[in-house]
């Protein structure tokens, strides 16, 4: 398995809280040669089941909250994985909130591994029916897609953050 991150454009700040879609259902994006879509119920697995973070960028130094504190929910609604976020009183977290406020942020991102099973494949057509989520990301600057609600982050970094997660989280 590798390590996956996928960026989509919905945020909305409130008081110190951030909340929206870190990803969305039936959304197609194009992934390098690929179209990918989510279906309802992928991250069931997930949620509840691991201490999920919330980050800035996928910087493991720029933590946002975690769902162990609390301060993190995470949830699947109709629409996707709705995510609210209680944010620190960190630098990290006023840039976040005064970007989001102004609209000047690129969206959400998140990262996460196919386990076994979890896709399916109809010629160029990837279907994620079960995501091991590790984590979301508030993305500062890479947008989404114009012509979808998700888009690809990129690849290069899977690997590396994998094998971070796997090595401090012993989630192997």
């Amino acid at each position: 398995m590798q390590l996956e991150q996928r960026a989509i454009l919905e945020l909305r700040a409130k008081d110190r809280k951030l909340s929206g879609y870190a990803a969305k259902f039936n959304s197609e994006a194009r992934i390098a040669d690929f179209i990918e879509v989510i279906a309802p119920g992928a991250f069931a697995g997930s949620l509840g089941k691991r201490d999920i973070l919330a980050m800035v960028d996928h910087d493991p130094t720029k933590i946002l909250a975690r769902t162990t504190s609390g301060h993190l929910k995470l949830s699947e609604d109709s629409t996707g994985l709705a995510f609210e976020i209680n944010m620190p009183d960190t630098q990290p977290a006023k840039d976040m909130l005064s970007l989001a406020e102004r609209g000047d942020l690129g969206g959400m991102s998140f990262g996460f591994m196919v386990p076994k099973g979890g896709e399916t494949w109809a010629g160029n057509r990837r279907t994620l029916t079960a995501i091991d989520l590790f984590e979301i990301s508030v993305v500062s600057s890479w947008p989404a897609y114009p012509d979808t609600t998700v888009s690809a982050r990129s690849k290069a970094p899977r690997l590396t953050l994998a094998k971070l997660y796997l090595e401090t989280c012993k989630w192997a």
